[in-house]
């Protein structure tokens, strides 16, 4: 088969690979469509010690059965593959498995990903692609899955109801802009204000949001105004946003994690009873839920999703990469 095989920092190769082979349990997908997601960004650059070259990336996956249990089916993949038998999985939080592994990953064990003609993918993990879903946007499932688990527990952590809270969404990628959706579309906050740097992609949000968006080098924010802030982006400047513009007893909820160190006004967060949750992935609740939700077209038409060929890959990591890319999100096509 044909992939676009991650083979060094910053490099990608679209070349031929060893097909995946049948194994008891699981079934081999052909691929329709794959989502570029921060994640392979961070292999790219050589910053993810999970993601060793020469590996096929992605996990954001849908496509048809060509052989197992149920071929011929059309079908939308949780990438998040877990073992189903210790204390997390058996009390429905699975995403917080020890024992977890994702689809285009080879540390601690080898799971080849989707920017491929084929995935090989368990059983367990396959989900029927449900009537009112385009196949090619389906890839969308797993970051809002994200977003919405995200939300949930924000909302949660919340000391008065949504209706009556500031809430500010840092970054608006396709987690930032799919919280602010769910947010605003599903959760009917009335108060968001959504911070994006790029040009081209704020004027994205700008058109498929209600909220106010703003580039925060032009328009300041100001401190202590958020009950809420959500830090899609996860650098150690953001976070510092986000400690900055919470108010006392607000929460941060932080999902991106571009860089998983620095400084951070813990004084400010003791002092202020700030509470800090951070988030990741999602339950498989989660996930049949957001595939309602998209189904329903709750989030909108997905519009802001760009399409390029599997074959061209490199080049659309390369754009995300030095920021020329205005979409929050690219889908790849085998």
């Amino acid at each position: 088969m044909k992939a676009l095989v991650y083979t060094g920092t910053e490099e990608l190769e679209y070349k031929d690979f060893n097909d995946p082979s049948i194994i008891n349990g699981e079934s081999i997908i052909k691929v329709s469509a794959s989502g570029i997601c921060g994640s392979d960004m961070h292999a790219y650059h050589g910053k993810d010690e999970r993601r060793i070259p020469p590996l096929i990336l992605g996990h954001e996956v849908s496509g048809v059965i060509v052989e197992g249990s149920k071929k011929g089916k059309k079908v939308v993949l949780n990438p998040l593959i877990t073992c189903g038998e210790c204390e997390y999985c058996k009390n429905k939080i699975e995403h917080l498995c020890p024992k977890r592994v994702l689809l285009g990953m080879n540390r601690p064990v080898e799971r080849q990903g989707c920017f491929a003609e084929m995935v090989l993918t368990p059983d367990k993990n396959i989900y029927e692609l449900p009537n009112g879903l385009d196949i090619k946007k389906a890839p969308i499932a797993e970051p809002t899955a994200v977003s919405l688990h995200a939300v949930e527990i924000g909302i949660a952590s919340l000391k008065k109801s949504l209706d009556k809270c500031n809430v500010l969404v840092i970054g608006g990628g396709a987690i930032g802009l799919l919280c602010a959706l769910i947010l605003e579309k599903i959760k009917k906050c009335k108060e968001i204000l959504l911070s994006e740097p790029n040009t081209k992609r704020l004027q994205v949000c700008k058109n498929n949001l209600s909220s106010n968006c703003i580039n925060p080098f032009i328009n300041e924010i100001n401190q202590n105004s958020f009950d809420i802030v959500f830090d899609t982006v996860g650098m150690e400047a953001t976070r510092q946003s986000a400690i900055k513009f919470v108010k006392p007893g607000g929460s941060i909820i932080h999902i991106g994690l571009t860089q998983p160190s620095g400084t951070f006004d813990f004084r400010k967060a003791t002092l202020q009873e700030i509470t800090f949750i951070g988030t990741y992935c999602y339950t498989n609740k989660d996930f049949e839920e957001t595939l309602n939700i998209l189904s329903k077209g709750k989030v909108g038409d997905l519009n802001w999703i760009e399409f390029r060929e599997l074959k061209s890959g490199a080049v659309a990591f390369k754009e995300i990469h030095n920021g020329s890319c205005s979409a929050p999100k690219i889908i790849l096509i085998p």
